[in-house]
Protein backbone atom coordinates (compact mmCIF):
# COMPACT_ATOMS: atom_id res chain seq x y z
CA UNK A 1 0.00 0.00 0.00
CA UNK A 2 1.39 3.56 -1.18
CA UNK A 3 1.74 6.45 1.92
CA UNK A 4 -0.78 8.36 0.43
CA UNK A 5 -2.92 5.22 0.53
CA UNK A 6 -1.76 4.20 3.97
CA UNK A 7 -2.55 7.16 5.62
CA UNK A 8 -6.16 7.78 4.20
CA UNK A 9 -7.00 4.60 5.47
CA UNK A 10 -5.43 5.05 8.95
CA UNK A 11 -7.76 8.44 8.97
CA UNK A 12 -10.73 7.10 7.75
CA UNK A 13 -10.25 4.10 10.87
CA UNK A 14 -9.44 6.69 12.89
CA UNK A 15 -12.96 8.78 12.07
CA UNK A 16 -14.99 5.54 12.41
CA UNK A 17 -13.65 5.15 15.80
CA UNK A 18 -14.63 8.56 16.48
CA UNK A 19 -17.51 8.40 15.28
CA UNK A 20 -18.52 4.21 17.29
CA UNK A 21 -17.42 6.64 20.53
CA UNK A 22 -20.16 9.73 19.58
CA UNK A 23 -22.73 6.95 19.32
CA UNK A 24 -21.62 4.83 22.30
CA UNK A 25 -22.03 7.64 24.45
CA UNK A 26 -25.75 8.34 23.02
CA UNK A 27 -26.30 5.03 23.97
CA UNK A 28 -29.83 4.62 25.49
CA UNK A 29 -28.34 3.33 28.51
CA UNK A 30 -26.90 6.36 29.51
CA UNK A 31 -30.55 7.89 29.30
CA UNK A 32 -32.75 7.64 32.07
CA UNK A 33 -35.41 5.23 31.95
CA UNK A 34 -38.75 4.32 34.00
CA UNK A 35 -37.66 2.61 37.20
CA UNK A 36 -34.55 4.87 37.87
CA UNK A 37 -34.14 6.87 40.51
CA UNK A 38 -32.57 10.37 41.51
CA UNK A 39 -30.97 11.08 44.76
CA UNK A 40 -31.21 14.47 45.46
CA UNK A 41 -30.58 17.54 47.61
CA UNK A 42 -31.45 21.36 47.52
CA UNK A 43 -29.66 23.51 49.81
CA UNK A 44 -32.54 25.05 52.31
CA UNK A 45 -35.57 23.20 50.88
CA UNK A 46 -36.36 19.43 52.61
CA UNK A 47 -39.13 19.04 50.51
CA UNK A 48 -37.02 18.44 47.55
CA UNK A 49 -34.31 16.66 49.36
CA UNK A 50 -35.22 13.15 48.62
CA UNK A 51 -34.82 9.71 46.47
CA UNK A 52 -37.25 10.25 43.61
CA UNK A 53 -38.31 7.10 40.88
CA UNK A 54 -38.31 8.44 37.68
CA UNK A 55 -41.66 7.44 36.01
CA UNK A 56 -42.80 6.50 32.78
CA UNK A 57 -41.96 9.24 30.05
CA UNK A 58 -39.45 9.47 31.23
CA UNK A 59 -40.04 12.47 34.01
CA UNK A 60 -39.67 13.11 37.68
CA UNK A 61 -42.52 14.45 39.80
CA UNK A 62 -40.76 16.90 42.46
CA UNK A 63 -43.48 17.71 45.61
CA UNK A 64 -45.26 21.20 44.79
CA UNK A 65 -43.09 21.63 40.94
CA UNK A 66 -44.88 19.23 39.21
CA UNK A 67 -43.16 16.62 36.57
CA UNK A 68 -39.88 17.14 34.68
CA UNK A 69 -39.53 15.61 31.46
CA UNK A 70 -36.15 13.93 31.43
CA UNK A 71 -36.50 12.62 27.97
CA UNK A 72 -33.32 12.86 26.36
CA UNK A 73 -31.50 13.54 29.59
CA UNK A 74 -28.26 11.73 30.40
CA UNK A 75 -28.16 10.06 33.69
CA UNK A 76 -24.30 11.84 34.07
CA UNK A 77 -26.18 15.14 33.28
CA UNK A 78 -28.65 15.38 36.02
CA UNK A 79 -27.30 18.00 37.90
CA UNK A 80 -27.37 20.29 35.78
CA UNK A 81 -30.39 20.12 34.08
CA UNK A 82 -32.32 19.57 37.61
CA UNK A 83 -30.02 22.96 38.53
CA UNK A 84 -31.41 25.01 35.48
CA UNK A 85 -34.94 24.12 35.78
CA UNK A 86 -35.35 24.68 39.70
CA UNK A 87 -33.81 28.14 39.02
CA UNK A 88 -37.90 28.86 37.11
CA UNK A 89 -38.50 28.34 40.95
CA UNK A 90 -35.91 29.24 43.19
CA UNK A 91 -33.24 31.97 43.59
CA UNK A 92 -29.61 30.61 42.75
CA UNK A 93 -30.80 26.74 44.12
CA UNK A 94 -27.80 24.99 45.69
CA UNK A 95 -28.64 21.74 44.09
CA UNK A 96 -26.60 17.73 44.43
CA UNK A 97 -28.18 15.34 42.39
CA UNK A 98 -27.26 11.57 41.10
CA UNK A 99 -28.81 9.18 39.59
CA UNK A 100 -29.29 5.73 40.61
CA UNK A 101 -30.03 2.66 39.00
CA UNK A 102 -31.88 -0.14 40.77
CA UNK A 103 -29.86 -3.19 39.66
CA UNK A 104 -29.94 -6.85 41.28
CA UNK A 105 -26.17 -8.18 42.51
CA UNK A 106 -27.06 -11.78 42.57
CA UNK A 107 -25.11 -15.14 43.59
CA UNK A 108 -22.63 -15.93 45.62
CA UNK A 109 -22.30 -12.94 47.68
CA UNK A 110 -22.73 -12.09 51.66
CA UNK A 111 -25.60 -10.01 51.09
CA UNK A 112 -27.50 -11.06 47.74
CA UNK A 113 -30.55 -8.56 46.71
CA UNK A 114 -31.45 -5.46 44.84
CA UNK A 115 -29.58 -2.46 45.43
CA UNK A 116 -30.13 1.27 44.57
CA UNK A 117 -26.39 2.20 43.53
CA UNK A 118 -25.03 5.48 41.26
CA UNK A 119 -24.62 5.04 37.78
CA UNK A 120 -21.71 5.93 37.51
CA UNK A 121 -20.45 3.07 39.98
CA UNK A 122 -18.05 0.44 39.02
CA UNK A 123 -19.01 -3.33 38.76
CA UNK A 124 -16.64 -4.17 41.98
CA UNK A 125 -18.75 -1.12 43.74
CA UNK A 126 -22.30 -3.57 43.17
CA UNK A 127 -20.51 -6.35 44.33
CA UNK A 128 -19.10 -4.34 47.30
CA UNK A 129 -22.53 -3.19 48.43
CA UNK A 130 -24.09 -6.53 48.21
CA UNK A 131 -20.76 -8.06 50.67
CA UNK A 132 -18.21 -8.91 48.35
CA UNK A 133 -18.24 -12.86 46.61
CA UNK A 134 -18.20 -15.19 49.12
CA UNK A 135 -15.09 -18.31 48.94
CA UNK A 136 -17.30 -20.26 46.39
CA UNK A 137 -17.70 -17.70 44.27
CA UNK A 138 -16.65 -18.18 40.30
CA UNK A 139 -16.15 -14.94 39.72
CA UNK A 140 -14.40 -15.47 36.06
CA UNK A 141 -18.04 -16.59 35.04
CA UNK A 142 -19.85 -13.48 36.08
CA UNK A 143 -22.85 -12.02 34.05
CA UNK A 144 -25.22 -9.54 33.33
CA UNK A 145 -28.69 -10.78 32.97
CA UNK A 146 -31.58 -9.02 31.61
CA UNK A 147 -35.34 -10.46 31.79
CA UNK A 148 -33.39 -13.49 32.62
CA UNK A 149 -30.95 -13.77 29.86
CA UNK A 150 -27.15 -12.89 29.43
CA UNK A 151 -26.42 -9.54 27.65
CA UNK A 152 -22.51 -9.77 28.77
CA UNK A 153 -20.89 -11.82 30.20
CA UNK A 154 -17.14 -14.17 29.55
CA UNK A 155 -14.59 -12.34 28.12
CA UNK A 156 -16.53 -8.97 27.01
CA UNK A 157 -17.29 -8.38 30.76
CA UNK A 158 -14.23 -9.39 32.10
CA UNK A 159 -12.61 -6.86 29.38
CA UNK A 160 -14.67 -4.16 30.79
CA UNK A 161 -14.48 -4.61 34.33
CA UNK A 162 -10.54 -4.28 33.87
CA UNK A 163 -11.08 -1.39 31.94
CA UNK A 164 -13.11 0.00 34.68
CA UNK A 165 -16.53 0.88 33.01
CA UNK A 166 -19.34 1.85 34.81
CA UNK A 167 -23.05 0.73 35.53
CA UNK A 168 -23.61 3.74 32.62
CA UNK A 169 -20.92 2.52 30.13
CA UNK A 170 -22.36 -0.60 30.11
CA UNK A 171 -25.51 0.22 29.68
CA UNK A 172 -27.50 -1.32 32.42
CA UNK A 173 -31.02 -0.37 33.28
CA UNK A 174 -33.32 -0.87 36.55
CA UNK A 175 -33.46 -4.27 37.17
CA UNK A 176 -30.90 -5.58 35.41
CA UNK A 177 -29.13 -8.32 37.40
CA UNK A 178 -24.96 -8.90 38.10
CA UNK A 179 -25.09 -12.34 38.78
CA UNK A 180 -22.29 -14.58 40.12
CA UNK A 181 -22.41 -17.85 40.30
CA UNK A 182 -21.21 -20.50 42.60
CA UNK A 183 -18.38 -22.75 41.69
CA UNK A 184 -18.75 -26.44 41.06
CA UNK A 185 -19.02 -28.73 44.06
CA UNK A 186 -15.97 -31.13 43.40
CA UNK A 187 -16.74 -32.65 47.33
CA UNK A 188 -20.71 -33.57 46.02
CA UNK A 189 -19.61 -34.61 42.38
CA UNK A 190 -17.29 -37.30 43.96
CA UNK A 191 -20.01 -38.49 46.27
CA UNK A 192 -21.92 -38.84 43.32
CA UNK A 193 -19.80 -40.63 41.47
CA UNK A 194 -19.17 -43.08 44.15
CA UNK A 195 -22.11 -43.83 44.66
CA UNK A 196 -23.03 -43.96 41.03
CA UNK A 197 -19.78 -47.27 41.49
CA UNK A 198 -21.19 -48.05 44.61
CA UNK A 199 -24.63 -49.31 43.93
CA UNK A 200 -24.10 -51.51 40.93
CA UNK A 201 -21.38 -53.25 43.02
CA UNK A 202 -23.54 -54.24 45.75
CA UNK A 203 -26.22 -55.18 43.21
CA UNK A 204 -23.28 -57.74 41.56
CA UNK A 205 -22.68 -58.74 45.00
CA UNK A 206 -25.95 -60.12 45.80
CA UNK A 207 -26.97 -61.51 42.71
CA UNK A 208 -23.24 -63.47 43.16
CA UNK A 209 -24.75 -63.97 46.69
CA UNK A 210 -28.30 -65.72 45.10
Amino acid sequence: MSTPRKWSALLAALLLAVAARARAQQSPGELFQAGDRILLAVDGEAALSDTFTVTDGPAVSLPGLGAFPLAGVRRGDVESFLTSQLTRFLVHPVVHARALVRVGVLGELTHPGFYALPADALISDALMAAGGPTRDARFAQVHIDRDGHAILSGAPLQAAITRGETLDHLGLHSGDAIVVPRRRDTGTLVQILGLVITVPAAIYGLSRIH
